[in-house]
């Protein structure tokens, strides 16, 4: 069986940001950059599966997003369920696996069941696991995680002194995949955004001036290519890195 080729990410995570900047400069209402923000989600989804990556995490509603004006959230909420209608039996045509990540219990009751159905159709899907971030903020995860290790050891079903790192992560979000080798932020900005931040403590970051609208399937091959040329370490030197396989330094 041969190797995985390491200068593909197995896992993505990308921040989608710039969809009200891209709209304002075309003096269109903020809404209109969510919804021209679709095409570059199908765009991007496409070139995962043409690449060979696992697994793709988008950032598309985080738990500060309630602040925003309530007209725009209720626009992207009716734009999530508008987007799973018209994309989940594409998705699923395609062999993509579909769930959500994040408190989804504060979403409309329609929403919740579409997400519920989506995920139930796609569970046994294989090309690519797409993973929609929506009510989600790492700090919330991490805390949610650090919860359930209290109630197993309260159950009795955890000891104290066998909370480790390992023990936390089987606690979060999405311990049946792998953590994100690469994470991509665009619309210009320069920071994480309480965005899978444990998950993320060795990916690689790449930052786009794009704004997500315009972040096609070229814009995402940069930035996987970018990936491509750099040398992971997680700790060793990059002599050590060259001398053994990159999979076996890291235990995977």
């Amino acid at each position: 069986m041969a190797e995985p080729d390491e200068r593909i990410p197995k896992h993505v995570a990308i921040i989608m940001d710039g969809n009200g900047r891209w709209a304002k400069q075309r003096n269109l209402p903020r809404t209109a950059g969510h919804r021209e923000g679709v095409k570059s989600v199908r765009a991007v989804v496409e070139e995962s599966v043409r690449r060979g990556v696992g697994t793709l995490t988008l950032f598309a509603f985080s738990s500060e997003n309630w602040k925003r004006p309530r007209t725009e959230v209720n626009v992207l909420m009716e734009l999530f369920i508008s987007a799973l209608r018209g994309e989940i039996r594409r998705l699923h045509e395609n062999n993509v696996r579909f769930r959500v990540i994040g408190e989804r219990s504060a979403f409309p009751e329609k929403l919740q069941h579409r997400v519920a159905q989506a995920e139930e159709l796609t569970a046994s899907n294989t090309a690519l696991n797409l993973q929609i971030a929506a009510n989600y903020g790492g700090r919330w995860d991490i805390t949610e995680a650090a919860r359930r290790l209290v109630a197993d050891v309260q159950a009795g079903l955890l000891d104290p002194g066998d909370i480790d790192e390992q023990a936390l992560t089987r606690r979060l979000s999405f311990p049946d995949l792998p953590e994100p080798d690469l994470f991509i932020r665009t619309g210009g900005e320069i920071r994480l955004s309480n965005f899978v931040l444990w998950q993320s403590a060795y990916s690689e970051l790449f930052f786009s001036d794009a704004l997500w609208p315009d972040f096609d399937e070229k814009a995402y091959a940069l930035a996987l290519d970018d990936y491509a040329r750099r040398q992971r370490r997680f700790g060793m030197t990059g002599e050590q890195v060259k001398k053994r396989p990159l999979l076996a330094a890291y235990g995977r």
